[in-house]
């Protein structure tokens, strides 16, 4: 399996001008220094990260990983981030992770452990800038986006694809227009019979930082543990 990290992103609404995969938590690593590392304890050897915004500052931070440059990171979102990972790699088992989530290893566990599609998911109340999830009786995931009204919670951006439905999924992110986020190629598949089943990871820690208060939650439940 091969892991791929998207910190492209310039995180504007947390206010620090700096990517925000590199908030520092209270164990003096970064997010993303807490992601790779995670995932190297997992086994997973080869990482890519996604970089642009400040994308020097980001490669400083690890050196153990493959960088990516996404140069139109100013006028793209996620789903072209992703799409220039997947590109530079033959098919095969891909878990990707937002580059600004804080996450404990259970979470990454969980995921890689499905035998199919996944999305990491909770059931946690949603507001309008979370991306939503509706699933089935079997616990498919039937949409996920920010759109959805009536959702079961938040998509909270662990990922993974398997090397079965790989280049079906890398041809529906290059459909994907320059600002959407990749929840739309994965929309896409699923209206194409592709499976992702929501793995629900409520009962562990995983928070997307996107405002100070986020990360001032994180550093509370860090220096309370």
């Amino acid at each position: 399996m091969k892991a791929i990290i998207l910190a492209a992103g310039v995180g504007r609404r947390l206010g620090k001008n700096l990517p925000k995969s590199l908030m520092m938590l209270p164990n003096g690593k970064s997010i993303l220094e807490n992601q790779i590392t995670i995932l190297r304890e997992l086994g997973i050897r080869e990482i890519l990260v996604v970089v642009g915004f400040k994308k020097e500052l980001v490669m400083e931070n690890c050196s153990n990983v493959i960088y990516v440059y996404n140069p139109m990171f100013h006028v793209t979102n996620t789903a072209k981030s992703l799409e220039r990972a997947l590109e530079l790699i033959e098919p095969d088992d891909v878990m990707w992770i937002n580059g600004d989530v804080f996450l404990e290893a259970a979470v990454v566990d969980k995921v890689m452990k499905e035998n199919t599609n996944a999305v990491a998911v909770n059931k946690a109340k949603c507001g309008q800038e979370e991306v939503k999830y509706k699933t089935n009786s079997r616990g498919e995931v039937i949409e996920i986006s920010k759109d959805i009204t009536d959702c079961e919670g938040e998509a909270v951006g662990i990922n993974k694809i398997t090397r079965k439905d790989f280049l079906s999924f890398l041809h529906n992110l290059k459909r994907c227009k320059p600002m959407d986020y990749f929840e739309k190629a994965i929309e896409m598949s699923i209206k194409e019979g592709v499976v992702f089943r929501a793995v629900d990871i409520s009962m562990y820690t995983c928070l997307e930082i996107d405002f100070q208060e986020d990360l001032d939650s994180v550093w509370r439940m860090l220096r309370n543990d």
